[in-house]
């Protein structure tokens, strides 16, 4: 049988229908978020808009806050961008089924894919540099010249960060990966970030560091082409780039999955952490480590806490104790709503406990939950208002707050 009977003999061809793919995959995600007639009421007014404040910057005085800002904020912001993003080889999971022979093909897939992703980055960061040139050029006083070698510096410094992250991420695992990530990352950035400082006014020096970064990209590309063995961290990594913008527009509904533990980081031991072994200590104890082991139970606890913290310590002394029982009474109502989502939970109720000995769990363990930030508050007011006198004062203080109001809402909001 001739390749011509096949839908794809060859791989360039192959290629080809992904890419196109690819593009109905993207534009289906962005048109489940907002009709083309939406977006054209939003595009249009704002493409004339930003028109028209575009032809100011270049035609009229910047504004003023403008020359407050250091060039070193341009560079920084740019470099975030370069950092951002990733390759997409648009490789699949059935490659490794019927193109694990091919070499040639996987290798021209891949081969294309790189120059195709790093086109995209070209547009992208050329556009955004586009809107930031007149800042560059007016603002700062970099020359034409000095403003052309700035940006073929910058889209160096991009496909050389997208390919030295994309070879340590397919590469590495855990902690290495960062290990390895960081200095891929921010050492073309920082040499990036410096040239521009220093050169701004040298358009040979930058055309220079250019090359350097060409160079790097070059290898970076030949390395990538001999790379095996990392089929699969291909398709994972390629597959997270093509759902960027899915993830983006479902981030505020969904909630991230939880990477999968095999033990918890802390109280990795189901040991008891109350000394009482009656039912309702260790439901109590169940609960307060099924808060600590829930990353976003405790980073809202912790963000609540270090706010809280900024809070007392800023507001003036005649407001301190009321903004204290405050922010104590909003966190005590946060965690009896924990409690009752925790023991209303389905797997909860297979358990024989009744809604008394909920009650009493629940009496015991919003105290403990809340003693932590009521102590941190009251040694933060305590220290600035009284001195040494106040490291005695703050413990009895924040203490009894703490388990008063805990009691109260206790009372309040756990039928028994």
């Amino acid at each position: 049988m001739s390749r011509g009977a096949f839908a794809f003999p060859t791989a360039p061809k192959l290629f080809k229908r992904r890419l196109f793919s690819h593009f109905r995959e993207q534009s289906a995600i962005i048109r489940t978020a907002a009709d083309w007639t939406v977006l054209l009421y939003i595009i249009i007014p704002g493409g004339l808009l930003g028109g028209r404040f575009y032809y100011g910057f270049w035609n009229h005085e910047l504004p003023a806050w403008t020359a407050d800002l250091p060039f070193a904020l341009i560079l920084a912001l740019l470099s975030i961008l370069i950092a951002n993003g990733g390759l997409v080889l648009l490789l699949q999971e059935g490659d490794l089924l019927f193109l694990r022979q091919r070499e040639n093909w996987i290798r021209t897939i891949v081969l294309r894919g790189t120059i195709y992703s790093l086109a995209v980055t070209s547009l992208k960061m050329a556009a955004v540099y586009a809107i930031l040139l007149p800042f560059i050029v007016r603002g700062y006083g970099v020359s034409p010249a000095a403003a052309w070698a700035l940006l073929v510096m910058t889209l160096a410094c991009s496909w050389c960060v997208k390919l030295l992250g994309h070879i340590v991420k397919v590469q590495r695992q855990g902690f290495r990966r960062w290990l390895w990530l960081i200095p891929a990352v921010t050492v073309p950035c920082g040499i990036y970030i410096r040239a521009g400082l220093f050169w701004k006014d040298s358009p040979s020096l930058l055309l220079l560091v250019a090359a350097v970064l060409a160079v790097v990209t070059v290898w970076a590309i030949r390395y990538r082409l001999r790379l095996s063995g990392t089929f699969m961290n291909d398709v994972r990594e390629d597959y997270k780039q093509r759902m960027r913008i899915a993830a983006l527009l479902l981030r505020g509904v969904l909630d991230k999955p939880r990477p999968t533990r095999y033990k918890p980081w802390i109280f990795r031991k189901s040991q008891p952490l109350l000394k009482s072994k009656t039912p309702e200590s260790r439901f109590t104890a169940a609960a307060i480590k099924a808060l600590v082991r829930n990353p976003a139970h405790l980073k809202l606890y912790l963000s609540f806490t270090g706010v809280g913290l900024i809070a007392v310590f800023i507001v003036p002394s005649l407001l301190k104790w009321l903004i204290f029982v405050l922010l104590v009474a909003l966190m005590a109502y946060w965690l009896s709503s924990f409690w009752l989502l925790f023991s209303g939970d389905d797997y909860i109720g297979i358990l024989p406990f009744t809604k008394e000995q909920k009650a009493v769990a629940g009496s015991k363990t919003l105290p403990l939950l809340l003693l932590p930030f009521s102590l941190l508050c009251s040694a933060v007011i305590c220290t600035q208002l009284y001195g040494w006198l106040g490291l005695v004062l703050f413990i009895p203080v924040g203490g009894i707050a703490g388990y008063l109001i805990a009691n109260m809402f206790s009372a309040f909001r756990f039928a028994r």
